[in-house]
């Protein structure tokens, strides 16, 4: 398995876009106004508490409040809010916390009233970006992320990743982290960090102290709101997430932000430095040589294609997300209706499982599987989901395929849906839509390969323009068709028929309808 990170660089944007053996499975776009990234911390005031929500409205800047429910507040708050109050008037210029006296706890079943009032500074940190009409959520219980562990400000716990599941892995990182640890942070393992050395994880703690402290040091100064530490650009943070020994490429084609990207690759993992690469082709833009613009046009949309004919339907309401798999023409005609239900829901669950990362869908999305009489198939159904989505960062939750073939998950979201238009206008039609007509290649080319296996003879009619697309230069994309199966198209123009129409026909004349 080889991954490659692909960033395009414009004046409004940088889009990041993860491949993962070629096949795209995560896009992300980052504005160069947005100022309100998951991770970025503010001081604050706080608007006005309201006791009916038990949650407080906070002005971090935005055009909408932010929203701090007192669950978020974090059992530390009293000592936080001291703290603030110390470092601002200037008394505690020492941000270590090892001298620093913890206040008590604050009752996990409190009101918002009695911890916070209108008006009051405080440290928030953005946990969900803005969405739709919503201001940011936020929390006042602060962690500072790095490679391989997270620091928690006002804490004393050490927790590890329950993704590592050795034992004795899990008690080395704990008994390591807990020897290296300042008094005043709790720490929180990553994944990442099994197998690592101390001092990777100490150089890690002592960058995040760092920061901690870089941020600390302007809030005496500080207007209210203002971001007083922000998150790493989105292509170190990405990087810092996902990046492992599996990278065999990053490519960007801005000077800038390849400089800094080397940088901090060269930091996290110095070996690797070698795979950034600055792309400077003019003839042919980043993300057309790595095939992304056409993976987004057949990825996104309402009907997403699969391998053999399958397709998903993909549906938006406003409460949840609903997919529907479809096995195409293939069920009517196979002589074993459970293996080839069992073959479509296999191929599904891989790509909704890439589906939802791409378009980073959150919520409850529930999955209409096609219907499976056998027990034992629905358990290997849903290991198998389970286990496409492993890699996927996001909190996630699946329940086992019901007797129906219903499969409900929900995801964490912390940003807005990754939503591209994918439809186009139609020249025949200027209030009309079609889809994109880059897809209709590769439509012809999935119906055909299905055709050939029970037709020797097959006369493709289509539109001149591609008619000529097909047949045209050398290798042509017929000449490819004719290595793959062994077969010759005979390809016929038609004047009549509209851009994206196409029809087959067998040796005598007649339609071949599939």
């Amino acid at each position: 398995m080889n991954k490659e990170l692909i960033i395009r660089s414009s004046s409004e944007a940088v889009d990041f876009a993860l491949l993962k053996d070629g096949k795209l499975i995560e896009l992300h776009k980052e504005r160069e106004a947005s100022n309100f990234q998951v991770g970025d911390i503010f001081i604050a005031k706080i608007r006005k508490p309201v006791a009916g929500l038990n949650a407080a409205f906070v002005n971090v800047g935005h055009d909408k409040d932010a929203f701090l429910h007192y669950h978020d507040l974090g059992p530390n708050l009293s000592s936080q809010l001291k703290f603030i109050k110390l470092v601002s008037a200037g008394k505690i210029k020492d941000f270590s916390l090892k001298n620093f006296q913890f206040e008590k706890e604050i009752d996990k079943d409190g009101t918002i009233a009695e911890v916070l009032g209108s008006n009051q500074s405080v440290l928030v940190q953005v946990v969900k970006e803005p969405i739709s009409t919503k201001g940011p959520r936020i929390s006042s219980e602060l962690s500072l992320a790095g490679r391989f562990i997270v620091l928690v400000p006002f804490s004393d716990r050490v927790s590890v990743s329950q993704k590592i599941e050795e034992k004795s892995e899990k008690d080395r990182l704990k008994k390591l982290v807990q020897a290296i640890k300042p008094k005043g942070f709790g720490v929180i393992v990553r994944t990442v960090a099994e197998g690592k050395k101390t001092a990777e994880i100490e150089k890690d703690l002592q960058n995040l102290l760092s920061r901690w402290t870089a941020m600390c040091k302007k809030l005496p100064t500080a207007h209210h709101p203002s971001k007083v530490l922000g998150e790493l650009n989105r292509a170190s943070s990405i990087l810092r997430d996902v990046f492992n020994d599996t990278f065999s490429g990053i490519y960007i084609d801005d000077e800038e932000l390849y400089q800094e990207t080397k940088d901090y690759v060269e930091e996290i993992a110095p070996s690797k430095q070698s795979i950034v690469k600055f792309y400077q082709s003019k003839d042919t833009p980043i993300f057309e040589k790595y095939n992304i613009e056409r993976q987004i046009k057949t990825s996104f949309g309402k009907t997403v294609s699969m391998s053999k004919g399958a397709y998903l339907i993909i549906e938006h309401t406003e409460a949840l997300h609903v997919i529907d798999v479809n096995s195409g023409n293939r069920s009517n005609k196979a002589s074993n209706q459970e293996d080839t239900a069992m073959e479509v829901n296999m191929i599904a669950a891989a790509e909704i499982a890439r589906q939802l990362r791409l378009r980073d869908m959150g919520g409850i999305i529930v999955v209409d599987f096609i219907d499976m009489q056998d027990p034992e198939n629905r358990k290997v159904l849903f290991d198998f989901l389970r286990e496409e989505m492993n890699d996927d960062k996001a909190k996630h939750k699946i329940l086992p395929p019901s007797k129906f073939g219903l499969v409900q998950i929900t995801r964490q979201r912390v940003r807005p849906e990754v939503n591209i238009k994918t439809r186009e206008e139609d020249p025949n039609n200027e209030n009309g839509e079609i889809e994109a007509p880059i897809l209709i290649i590769d439509k012809i080319a999935s119906d055909l390969e299905r055709i050939l296996k029970t037709h020797k003879k097959v006369v493709l009619n289509v539109h001149p323009f591609v008619a000529a697309y097909l047949s045209k230069g050398f290798p042509s994309l017929r000449s490819k068709w004719f290595f793959e199966h062994k077969k010759w198209v005979k390809i016929i123009p038609r004047d009549a028929y509209t851009y994206l129409e196409y029809h087959f026909y067998d040796k005598s004349g007649k339609e071949i309808v599939e």
